[in-house]
């Protein structure tokens, strides 16, 4: 097997929603695909990755540095010792070649990038979902035959207020999912109560609202939200602040009566111990939200699941953040907790195969090999551009 190419292009995913921190107004994506010489069914077969959204385009890093490096060890620096397949943690090695340790939160996107792109490429090779093959790796075989799935939405919209809101929130349950979640901090503690207590008017016995805080709140402000939360049953209260802030963490879990989400803005398994060391997290209860796509990649995160454990905690704690198939198939495959979902936004990167149901908040994987990237006809097409435009 020989990789013949590595390409790599940038998209927009642009939205005109706000959270309590950044407008989306901007946001872009890059894409890569491994072209290889092999062909399965008549296909020629690639593997694609992307990263999640909430951080921008990595192309400079990619084509400077991680691209490069991966080309300069040649197809067989990355290869598996029978040649037939690629090596994500051989990869993952060439990638990081030369680079210091630290400084977490770009070039730990590009790499999450090119690694989802390389355990697409893997699973398609040994003919399995990804989700499967990592269960053989890890698990014994076993694989969750279903994944809690969560809508995340809510966000600030112009000239949307508490009606479109919870509109848009009786169209998620309308779907199927039993857990969803809104945005708080982009206005008054007062008008946030008023969103949220409308949310809470539309749900059944068993579907719970989360509340996601993007990191904007100084500690009295966190301290007095929290306090304020305690009187509804939330799923979670969801980053109230600086995401490297753990004294604020610790102080907000200490009155928070509502478990805490928080570790999508954490790029690395020595970020995670930091949190689980000085975060004062709850291992029973709160929520870790650390993304594969964004922190290095999977191979990174198997090392988080490792820390984790060593330290109590379950791999169930485990939720990340992306609302997308990488996750997803991670979920199932090392029996995380669930997986997040955005439902019609960031498209057409977010979401799951087009014809994916949501049953009593959870979803069932296809069995088809690789991420299922090919199951999304919208993104398929970008992804065809791409190869198209560079002679594949």
């Amino acid at each position: 097997m020989k990789i013949l190419d590595i390409l790599d292009d940038v998209f927009p995913i642009a939205s005109a929603i706000k959270n309590a921190y950044i407008s989306f107004a901007e946001m872009t994506c890059s894409a890569v695909a491994v072209v290889t010489d092999q062909f399965r069914d008549g296909e020629r077969v690639v593997g694609f990755g992307f990263h999640s959204n909430g951080r921008y385009d990595q192309q400079g890093i990619l084509r400077s540095r991680m691209i490069k490096r991966l080309n300069q060890a040649g197809a067989h620096g990355f290869l598996n010792a029978g040649g037939t397949n690629v090596d994500p943690f051989k990869a993952w090695q060439a990638m990081m070649a030369n680079e210091k340790p630290g400084g977490h939160g770009e070039r730990s996107v590009a790499v999450g990038t090119l690694d989802m792109a390389m355990w697409d490429l893997a699973a398609k090779l040994e003919g399995k979902p990804l989700y499967r093959l990592l269960a053989e790796q890890h698990r014994g075989g076993i694989s969750d035959d279903s994944v809690y799935v969560y809508a995340a939405g809510g966000y600030y919209y112009p000239e949307k207020g508490i009606e479109g809101l919870t509109e848009e929130m009786q169209g998620y349950l309308d779907l199927g999912y039993d857990t969803i979640k809104i945005k708080i901090g982009g206005a008054t503690l007062s008008g946030d109560c008023r969103r949220i207590e409308a949310v809470l008017a539309l749900l059944d016995s068993g579907q719970k609202l989360a509340v996601d805080a993007n990191g904007r709140f100084d500690l009295s402000m966190a301290l007095e939200y929290a306090q304020a939360l305690n009187q509804y049953d939330l799923k979670w209260f969801e980053e109230p602040g600086d995401p490297l802030d753990f004294e604020l963490l610790a102080e907000v879990a200490a009155v928070s009566r509502n478990p805490l989400a928080t570790g999508e803005n954490l790029f690395s398994m020595q970020d995670g111990r930091n949190l689980i060391r000085y975060g004062g997290l709850r291992a029973d209860r709160d929520i870790l939200q650390i993304d594969p796509a964004l922190s290095y990649g999977l191979v990174e995160y198997l090392r988080v699941l490792k820390m984790l454990t060593d330290s109590g905690w379950s791999y169930r704690s485990c939720i990340p953040h992306g609302g997308h198939q990488f996750s997803l198939h991670l979920a199932a495959g090392l029996g995380l907790g669930g997986n997040e979902s955005y439902p019609g936004l960031f498209f057409p990167f977010g979401g799951f195969a087009d014809d994916a149901l949501i049953k009593k908040g959870r979803i069932e994987l296809a069995d088809v090999p690789g991420v299922g990237i090919e199951q999304k006809k919208e993104l398929m097409k970008l992804y065809r551009r791409m190869l198209t435009d560079n002679g594949w």
